[in-house]
């Protein structure tokens, strides 16, 4: 029988960042291809990365300035759509962990300090960050941009590696803050309204001509 830390241990910051690394760069060389395993340790943080990959690249196609405005209203669309996704994969990733802490029975309580930021959204940061740092990369073999740029690229390359190094490092502390009681698991859910008809308004359709306009909210001054 697997202990906490084998369970918990595809989630190992110096791991996860090999890990997106490869995706990284396998992905460049072929394309990205949506995992079917979205539920695993693995396919969690397969299905994450997928979907920040996919928005890096759509962000950067939404800013081009030479395309019909209908191109880039489809970009913004599908931005917010894996944006969603991602954001549900974070919640995902937590409630996993969630599930295998209580399931070991650490169950801290009130008293115990909550952490600032959530395993899932380090390893979101994690996720953006190997990108980021593959992009950097490409530009310091760029040789048409001139030196400046790719001495500048190389300084920028190094701190993010350095970043990228640390949030692997306080995403191990912090598991095993979580592991030891010493630190108290939350989920923060995001409950973002822009894509949810009923709590974003311009996504409701007007009202009819004949339809009853909805009542003032009148406060109860009793």
């Amino acid at each position: 029988m697997k202990n906490l830390s084998e369970i918990l241990s595809p989630f190992a910051g110096d791991r996860l960042v090999e890990w997106f690394a490869d995706l990284t760069l396998l992905w460049h060389e072929t394309e990205a291809i949506k995992p079917d395993d979205i539920v695993s340790p693995k396919g969690l943080s397969r299905w994450l990365h997928y979907n920040n990959y996919v928005l890096w690249h759509l962000e950067d196609q939404a800013r081009r300035t030479d395309v019909a405005d209908d191109v880039i209203v489809r970009c913004k669309r599908e931005i917010d759509r894996h944006n969603q996704q991602r954001n549900d994969a974070i919640e995902n990733i937590d409630a996993w962990i969630g599930t295998v802490l209580a399931s070991a029975g650490i169950e801290p309580g009130e008293e115990v300090e909550l952490n600032s930021e959530t395993p899932g959204s380090i390893i979101d940061r994690l996720s953006i960050a190997s990108l980021k740092i593959y992009h950097m990369e490409r530009q310091t073999d760029r040789k048409k941009a001139g030196r400046e740029h790719r001495a500048l690229a190389a300084r920028r390359l190094e701190v993010l590696k350095e970043q990228s190094s640390d949030l692997a490092a306080a995403l191990n502390r912090l598991l095993l803050d979580l592991k030891q009681a010493k630190k108290r698991h939350k989920i923060y859910r995001q409950y973002k309204m822009y894509n949810d008809p009923r709590f974003n308004p311009a996504l409701n359709p007007p009202p009819g001509p004949h339809s009853r306009p909805e009542e003032p909210i009148v406060p109860n001054r009793r």
